[in-house]
């Protein structure tokens, strides 16, 4: 099952004009969850947001899976209006941007595809092979630029520079992708061998403290301290390097398989330039999806040094 967002917004919220609030997307009103015989099931989850606790009921309002495209489906990454859903034909881009009519817009070709995690103009998805990254900038039209090889690769957490996966009996994989295309070799964690059965994984923020929550298989949920002062000279800054310790087991009574996700509390906008939260000064919103582009393209292609038109040269006083 995956949510839009874990910030709770209401599309039907009403919004005062003097305030000047750009709407909710209505693909925030729904749950979406992967079924590998149904494909995909869309639940109306809006009376959740509502305040009136006598209606927090919800159905299966919409299933979509034209001529068992989205047959096996087992993992979806929402990504603005688009879910990248993994499914025995590999990763099948579907469009919510009218959560009543979903359209298949796109497809990539995959051997055991699974799950996946965006982050800006990425998408990082575990496969057969290992992790797989493509360039989105396109978002229907996914770029393989890299493959991280890796024996198992179940689950995938992107946090800034750092990609976190859980690699089955390896443990806990680290990968520097600060150039995405050309990330690191993978540094395995597994607690002296403690953690070899890691199915899936989280990383938060929690009194400042950033940690990850391991689902390790038949041992149960891990917690691993991933900065601390005494391990890390260089803890301070924008994404320093993780050094993990495991300073918690809870034995849970089946097999750990699963996380949730915890609250996303720094995101104003999704990928399609939607705004997720209302701004402190009237009129206020984050950039919409065109005016994002242009940090980043001009006439359509990566702005980058390559690229860059010479300065005109400078004249003479």
């Amino acid at each position: 099952m995956a949510s839009p967002t874990t910030l709770g917004v209401d599309p039907a919220r009403v919004r005062r004009p003097e305030n000047e609030e750009q709407p909710i997307h209505l693909m925030y009103a729904f749950l979406y969850v992967a079924d590998r015989q149904e494909g995909l099931i869309l639940i109306n989850a809006a009376t959740l947001l509502d305040g009136d606790p006598r209606n927090n009921f919800v159905k299966r309002d919409i299933v979509f899976n034209p001529d068992g495209e989205l047959r096996g489906a087992n993992h979806i990454a929402i990504a603005g209006t688009l879910l990248y859903i993994s499914c025995e034909k590999g990763l099948v881009i579907v469009d919510v941007d009218d959560p009543f009519k979903p359209k298949v817009v796109g497809r990539v070709a995959l051997k055991g595809a699974g799950h996946a995690a965006a982050q800006f103009r990425y998408l990082f998805v575990c496969d057969a092979e290992g992790v797989r990254v493509f360039d989105i900038t396109d978002m229907r039209r996914p770029e393989e630029k890299a493959l991280i090889r890796m024996k198992e690769a179940r689950d995938i957490y992107v946090a800034r520079t750092y990609a976190y996966v859980a690699a089955g009996h390896e443990g806990l994989a680290i990968v520097d992708i600060e150039n995405p295309e050309k990330p690191g070799k993978p540094e395995y964690f597994n607690a002296g061998g403690a953690m070899n059965d890691t199915q899936a994984v989280k990383v938060g923020m929690t009194n400042a403290s950033l940690y990850a929550y391991v689902a390790d298989g038949k041992n149960g949920l891990r917690v691993l301290q991933m900065l601390s002062p005494d391990r890390n000279p260089e803890i301070w800054g924008f994404s320093p390097k993780p050094q993990p310790e495991l300073i918690a087991t809870y034995q849970t009574k089946g097999h750990a398989i699963a996380l949730s996700k915890g609250l996303d509390r720094d995101r104003g906008v999704d990928e399609s330039g939607n705004q997720l939260v209302v701004f402190a000064r009237r009129g206020a919103r984050p950039f919409r999806r065109s005016e994002m582009e242009r940090l980043y393209l001009r006439d359509g292609k990566l702005y980058t040094v390559a690229n860059t038109p010479p300065a005109p040269p400078k004249e003479k006083p």
